[in-house]
């Protein structure tokens, strides 16, 4: 086994060492692009560089322990330093491999995250609003910048922008289900309603090519409540993808312009995670595995307001302070499903 993470150890300092390398080239330097790959590579790099740096200690105190074993006899303090150095060495093999577990090519994106009401009626609708204050405090926590694309009827379309987004919120994604007694409910019962929450990571022109010839775009006036026209020009915007069925509608802008502009940039997204879905179903990071069928049954994480907990049932997490997850702090339950991640990316890699 030791030779197996020496062997990786040598890997990540030989890796390292040629990034390091590349940072200090003059020609890498004056080349914009080579040198924020260098870079990213970099900090990809460094934790698993400190952690092989570390293993290379204690395999050296462990080795010397040994030595001086053989050399003076038995010797007490000489025993401990051996097993603490073994066993350090263990610590850190685990923690190397999982360092070098290759990420999902996508953290690092920007995302456009769907909410809708699921079962529920009227207070799964009210509850798909949590849902969304929730998430966007949770984005001004973590220093992301947050863009609502549209509001209407109970579904909230908004995107999340900065370094990693994708990698703290694409765990999200799925059925939330919460359990409380709705303000309309005289009787005071326990009401269960459900909403679905996609995630999905926001595509870049070159990513995604959208012909022309592919779209139909209907326009028609916008609708406030009740069905009332609330615009006087048709400024709002239906796009149908037709080789896909895929349609969206943006009608919150003034603008035609503005509204089409949005509604490209869903579409692009959604069609952008239709082709992963494709490539790497696996993953479970496509729009269909993360939503289902909004059936209180098909959760991944409950919100109980009578108890004050929230339940995360991928991991079998529960927190006790539900007024703090609806204030946007959710980094415990990111923390513990990015490790499981972590672990299921390894398994595989193994495999």
């Amino acid at each position: 086994m030791s030779g197996v993470v020496e062997s990786l150890v040598e890997q990540i300092e030989a890796r390292f060492s040629e990034v390091q390398s590349e940072l200090s080239d003059p020609e890498v330097i004056a080349d914009r692009r080579r040198y924020a790959d260098a870079g990213r590579r970099f900090a990809e790099l460094e934790p698993a560089a400190r952690l092989a740096e570390q293993w290379r200690r204690a395999a050296d105190d462990a080795a010397g322990a040994q030595e001086l074993l053989e050399e003076n006899g038995d010797d007490p303090e000489l025993r401990d330093l051996l097993a603490s150095s073994r066993r350090r060495m263990e610590q850190l093999a685990d923690e190397l491999r999982l360092a070098m577990v290759q990420p999902d090519p996508h953290d690092d994106k920007n995302v456009i995250i769907e909410i809708s009401p699921g079962t529920g009626g009227e207070e799964a609708a009210l509850f798909a609003g949590d849902l969304y204050r929730l998430l966007g405090r949770y984005a001004e926590r973590r220093g992301f910048d947050t863009e609502l694309l549209s509001a209407r009827e109970g579904k909230y379309t908004f995107a999340v922008k900065g370094q990693g987004a994708y990698s703290v919120f694409k765990h999200e994604g799925g059925t939330h289900r919460v359990q409380r007694v709705p303000e309309t409910e005289s009787q005071g019962r326990i009401h269960t309603s459900a909403a679905t929450v996609a995630v999905l990571p926001e595509a870049e022109d070159v990513e995604v090519q959208i012909n022309d010839g592919d779209l139909q775009v209907d326009v028609y006036r916008s609708s406030g409540p009740g069905g009332q026209s609330v615009n006087t020009t048709d400024s709002a915007v239906r796009i149908t993808h037709k080789p896909t069925g895929t349609v969206v509608s943006m009608q919150d802008e003034k603008s035609q312009l503005q509204n089409r502009e949005k509604a490209m940039r869903v579409l692009r997204a959604r069609l952008y995670e239709q082709a992963l879905e494709a490539q790497r179903s696996e993953l479970a990071a496509d729009r269909r595995a993360q939503v289902g069928t909004g059936e209180r049954a098909e959760k991944i994480r409950t919100y109980n307001f009578p108890q004050g907990r929230v339940t995360d049932h991928r991991i079998k997490l529960t927190s006790h302070n539900l007024d703090a997850v609806l204030a946007g702090e959710l980094d415990g339950f990111t923390d513990a499903l990015q490790a499981e991640e972590k672990r299921l990316r390894l398994e595989a890699q193994a495999d």
